[in-house]
C-alpha cells in the first residue's frame, strides 16, 4: 500500500507562520480586553488614587497662608471640586471644577452630616455614585428633610477631617467626575478595531517572510541530501541562513567529503583484495594441474606451494571477517592476566620457520599484561607483518620491549622509505594505504594496522601511535599498564 503523503501544513513553514499568527491573536486579544473591558476598573482606581493624593496634599499645606491658591492648582490638575469647612459646617474654602458640582449644592446641614458620617468612618469617607438607582432614603448625607441630592453616575465623592494649627478642626470635600470613561472606552474600541485590522495583515506578511527565510535554507539542505542519498558525493550545501543552519551545511558538506573518501577508499580495498585473492589461487590451481597433469610433479615441494598459498588465503578471509567482528562491535574479550614477553617470543619463532627477513626482539625481562591474549597477538602479528612489507632492502625489523613508571611499550621498527607526516592520521583507517601502488606483503593482507587500531581500542588505558621520518623508516608502539607477575602455582 502506498504510503499516505504527510499534510503539507505539517511543514515547518507553516507551523512558523501559524505560530506568529497565534502569538500576535494572543497579544490583540489581551490588548482587547485590557483596554475595553478592564479599563473603566482601571481608570476608576486612578481616579481614587487621585482624589486621595489631592486631599492628602491639602491636609499638608493646610495651614499655609496662600492655601487657596494651592486649591486652586490642585483642582485645575486634577479636575477635582473642592470644599473646606469647619466642624459647624461653615465653609472657609471653595474651588469648583465642574459646573453644578453637587458640593456647591449642599448646605451647612448637609456639610454637618457629612461630617458626621465621615467622624463614624474613622475620619475619611469615598463614595461613587451608582449607575442605576439613587442614594438610600435613609442615607442622611443627601437629605435634610428639605433637600435632597443624588450622586450622579460615574461620580465620586471623597471626605477627611484634619486639625488646623490652633487644634480645630477643617472637614476636606473632593469630588470629581468619571463619566469620560465612556467615551474613551468608545475611542480605544474604534482606534483598536483599525489596529487590529492592521496588525493582523503585518502579522501575515512577516510570517510569510519568516517562515520563507527559515523553511528556504532548509529545503535547499533536503535537496542537496537527496542528492547525497543517491550517491553524488560531490553535491555541495549551501551555507547561507541562520547559524544552526550554516553549522549543519559545514557539517553534511564535511559529511559528503569524508563518504567520498570512504567510496574510494572501499573501491581500492576491494581491487586490492581482489588481487590478494587472485593471487594465492592461481597459484594452487596452477601447482595442482601441473600435479595432476605431469607424473612425478607430485613432489612435497609442490604440495606446500599449495598449503602455503591455502594458508595465504585463509588469512586473508580471516582478516576481513575480524575487521568486520571489531567494528560491529559483536567481537567478545577474553580479558587475563598473562605474560606478554612469552606471547612475542612465541609468535617471532614462527616467524623464524616462515620468513628470511632478520627479526630481533630486546627485552630486558618478562612482563605481564592484563587483556585478551589472543588479541593482543594478533596486534604483534599485524605490526610485524607491516613492517616486514615495508622494510627496507636489508630486511631488518627490531621488536622492542621498555618498560617505565608502571607502564610497558611495544615498539616494532623497520628500515623502510617512512611515511609523510601529512598521512600519519590516516594511516590507521580500514580503508587506507599509504602506498597507492598495490603492494602485497610477504605475510598479512594490508588490513593489519586498522585491525591494530581496533584491537587496542577495546582495552582501556591502551595508547598507541607511530613515529616515521622519510627515508629512514618507522617506528609503531603501543603501550599498556604491567601487572605484577602471578605468584608461582597460580594460573596466570
Amino acid at each position: 500500500m502506498k504510503q499516505r503523503k504527510r499534510p503539507y501544513f505539517g511543514s515547518i513553514k507553516w507551523r512558523v507562520f501559524l505560530g506568529c499568527t497565534i502569538l500576535i491573536a494572543i497579544m490583540l486579544a489581551v490588548l482587547w480586553i485590557f483596554q475595553t473591558c478592564f479599563l473603566s476598573t482601571f481608570y476608576k482606581g486612578i481616579k481614587t488614587r487621585q482624589i486621595q493624593l489631592g486631599a492628602q496634599e491639602i491636609v499638608k499645606h493646610i495651614n499655609d497662608e496662600n492655601l487657596n491658591d494651592r486649591l486652586e492648582t490642585i483642582s485645575k490638575e486634577k479636575q477635582l471640586c473642592i470644599v473646606i469647612t469647619d466642624e459647624t459646617g461653615y465653609v472657609l474654602y471653595s474651588q469648583e471644577a465642574w459646573k453644578n458640582c453637587i458640593l456647591h449644592r449642599m448646605n451647612a446641614v448637609l456639610y454637618l452630616r457629612a461630617y458626621y458620617i465621615t467622624q463614624e468612618h474613622g475620619g475619611t469617607y469615598l463614595e461613587q455614585g451608582k449607575a442605576a438607582h439613587g442614594p438610600d432614603e435613609e442615607n442622611a448625607l443627601w437629605s435634610d428633610g428639605r433637600q435632597k441630592l443624588t450622586l450622579s453616575p460615574e461620580t465620586m465623592l471623597y471626605t477627611t477631617i484634619t486639625e488646623n494649627k490652633d487644634g480645630s478642626a477643617r472637614f476636606i470635600m473632593l469630588y470629581t467626575n468619571l463619566s469620560p470613561v465612556q467615551a474613551t472606552v468608545e475611542t480605544l474600541r474604534m482606534q483598536l478595531f483599525w489596529v487590529t485590522v492592521l496588525m493582523i495583515v503585518l502579522a501575515f506578511v512577516l510570517a510569510l517572510i519568516l517562515s520563507h527565510t527559515i523553511t528556504g535554507p532548509i529545503r535547499r539542505i533536503n535537496e542537496s541530501a537527496k542528492q547525497l542519498a543517491k550517491g553524488r558525493y560531490d553535491t555541495q550545501f549551501e551555507e547561507g541562513g541562520y547559524q544552526e543552519i550554516r553549522e549543519l551545511a559545514q557539517t553534511l558538506n564535511y559529511a559528503a567529503g569524508e563518504l567520498s573518501k570512504v567510496e574510494g577508499l572501499q573501491r581500492e580495498l576491494v581491487a586490492n583484495i581482489s588481487h590478494d585473492l587472485r593471487t594465492p589461487l592461481t597459484m594452487i590451481i596452477g601447482y595442482a594441474e601441473v600435479m595432476r597433469d605431469l607424473p612425478g610433479e607430485n613432489t612435497p615441494e609442490n604440495i606446500q606451494v599449495i598449503i602455503d598459498e591455502a594458508t595465504r588465503l585463509s588469512t586473508l578471509v580471516n582478516d576481513v571477517l575480524d575487521i568486520s567482528k571489531l567494528r560491529s562491535g559483536t567481537e567478545t574479550m577474553q580479558v587475563e592476566v598473562f605474560n606478554l614477553t612469552e606471547s612475542i617470543r612465541q609468535i617471532l619463532q614462527r616467524y623464524s620457520k616462515m620468513t628470511d627477513y632478520r627479526i630481533t626482539f630486546r627485552a630486558e625481562g618478562d612482563v605481564w599484561v592484563k587483556g585478551d591474549p589472543l588479541k593482543l597477538s594478533q596486534v604483534v602479528y599485524n605490526l610485524v607483518n607491516n613492517a616486514i612489507t615495508y622494510t627496507g632492502k636489508d630486511k631488518v625489523v627490531d621488536i622492542c620491549q621498555t618498560t617505565a613508571q608502571g607502564r610497558v611499550r611495544i615498539s616494532v621498527t623497520d628500515t623502510g622509505e617512512g611515511i609523510d607526516p601529512k598521512l600519519l592520521n590516516d594511516i590507521w583507517d580500514r580503508y587506507y594505504k599509504v602506498d597507492k601502488a598495490h603492494k602485497r606483503a610477504q605475510i598479512g593482507t594490508g588490513l593489519g594496522l586498522s585491525i591494530v587500531k581496533s584491537i587496542l581500542d577495546l582495552h582501556p588505558g591502551t595508547t598507541y601511535g607511530v613515529r616515521s621520518k622519510l627515508g629512514e623508516g618507522s617506528c609503531f608502539w603501543f603501550e599498556m599498564e604491567q601487572q605484577p607477575a602471578p605468584l608461582p602455582g597460580t594460573t596466570e
